[in-house]
């Protein structure tokens, strides 16, 4: 079967339950040229060279101008006037926002922003499992993981961290959805992709503006004022690109985390020995390594769409030619053989873990250290307060292939459990 083949199997919504047979075959070459003319590729060592490689752009303005018989055209990221957010422009100006970022989100200037969240994590985890004990009267309850649970988390929280109010959700969420359709790679060219991503982008900058029209003069402690204000030695970013990048971080702060959280409980109901070891919760570094060996097992993000090739870049004796839109299949490089022992045996009990759930590089995701204490707390309240937890139909999945996850986890209960470390 021709490699290309492969690659479509792996966009191919019914493959999407389970791409990792397809991963491994598409790893016998690790550099695939597709039909549409873009190069994938798939194994571990050759992802993390090309993660660290200042050949292999995330700017789409960085691109070489393109023959007219070129498979793809690129387009302008953002229109309007807003500029290009972090994940989407290259060093030195991706190093210069992703400090004053950084200045406002977490260590080494912020360290207890996300610290001091985790009490109202906490806090929310334990409102929504609460919750649960009301849906059902008939001595089993069902429960959606998504809907009740691992969505409303993450939007709570990044909503707090914003200063976003929660009750805004159905509007930002609509534009939310935007963003993310067009990250996937089965809803046109790419040209046309990056044309509505930017539009859905600039609607965001546009309701972020009227937040800070609102709040013109009276500034709060979350970090979005944190940005507008800016306390450091550097300039502050523009009004600009503070909105470009308060609309990433809405999208990217809590679409990525519910698929780590479902993934994360979908994974522990069909390996119940770790859940019930973290039920038990004898073994206080079990939860971290948990979220460890999902982040490898089944990464929230499974690839990296729309690199360009700023030079001739040779990979694994194959030559990607300047101006080539490239892939990096994360979930199929965290599963490789070559590099992991096992690999698709979940187990977090590894010695070492080299994984790529949140990618690698000048890029690497931003909002780790906030996406990790956010799915350690979500999965080990689920594993100590659900009273036999089982799953009740094989889960549906989103159509995207990049952000893979259940569309609904429908889970039955016999019961919910005290919380043991209720908040005051």
């Amino acid at each position: 079967m021709a490699q290309t083949s492969i690659w479509q199997q792996i966009l191919d919504h019914s493959h999407r339950a389970d791409p990792y047979p397809l991963y491994a075959e598409l790893r016998k070459t690790p550099v695939v040229r597709t039909e549409d003319g873009s190069y994938v590729v798939s194994t571990y060592r050759e992802i993390v060279a090309l993660l660290h490689d200042p050949r292999l752009s995330s700017d789409v303005r960085n691109l070489p101008e393109l023959g007219a018989d070129a498979p793809m055209q690129a387009s302008e990221e953002v229109p309007a006037g807003l500029p290009p957010n972090v994940i989407a422009i290259d060093p030195p100006e991706h190093d210069r926002v992703r400090r004053l970022l950084t200045r406002n989100f977490g260590p080494p200037h912020r360290p207890g922003r996300v610290d001091s969240m985790i009490p109202d994590m906490v806090e929310i985890v334990t409102s929504e499992i609460d919750d649960f004990a009301g849906k059902d009267r008939s001595g089993t309850t069902r429960v959606d993981i998504v809907d009740d649970f691992a969505y409303p988390f993450p939007v709570t929280v990044i909503c707090r961290l914003l200063g976003v109010p929660r009750e805004d959700e159905p509007r930002f969420q609509a534009l939310s959805d935007a963003v993310v359709k067009a990250v996937d790679p089965t809803t046109g060219r790419i040209a046309e992709r990056q044309r509505r991503r930017a539009e859905a982008i600039a609607d965001l900058g546009r309701y972020f503006a009227q937040l800070l029209d609102a709040r013109h003069g009276r500034p709060g402690d979350d970090l979005l004022s944190g940005l507008v204000g800016g306390d450091g030695p550097e300039t502050p970013m523009s009004r600009e690109e503070v909105l470009s990048n308060a609309a990433l971080l809405l999208v990217a702060g809590h679409e990525t985390t519910v698929n780590l959280i479902t993934n994360g409980m979908l994974t522990l109901l069909r390996h119940p020995e770790v859940l019930d070891r973290l039920r038990r919760g004898d073994e206080p570094d079990l939860a971290a390594r948990v979220i460890e060996e999902l982040l490898r097992f089944e990464p929230p993000v499974q690839f990296l769409p729309n690199r360009n090739a700023l030079d001739d870049i040779e990979v694994a004796g194959t030559t990607i030619p300047r101006g080539s839109p490239v892939t990096l299949v994360l979930a199929a490089g965290s599963r490789d053989p070559d590099v992991v022992p096992d690999p698709d045996r979940f187990d977090p009990d590894r010695e070492h873990n080299e994984h790529m759930g949140f990618g690698g590089g000048v890029h690497y995701c931003f909002g780790a250290p906030l996406a990790r204490p956010e799915a350690r707390i979500a999965l080990t309240e689920l594993a100590r307060r659900l009273e036999n937890p089982r799953l009740a139909d094989p889960p549906p999945y989103r159509p995207n292939p990049v952000l893979r996850g259940p569309l609904h986890l429908l889970v039955e209960i016999d019961g919910v459990n005290p919380a043991q470390h209720r908040p005051s």
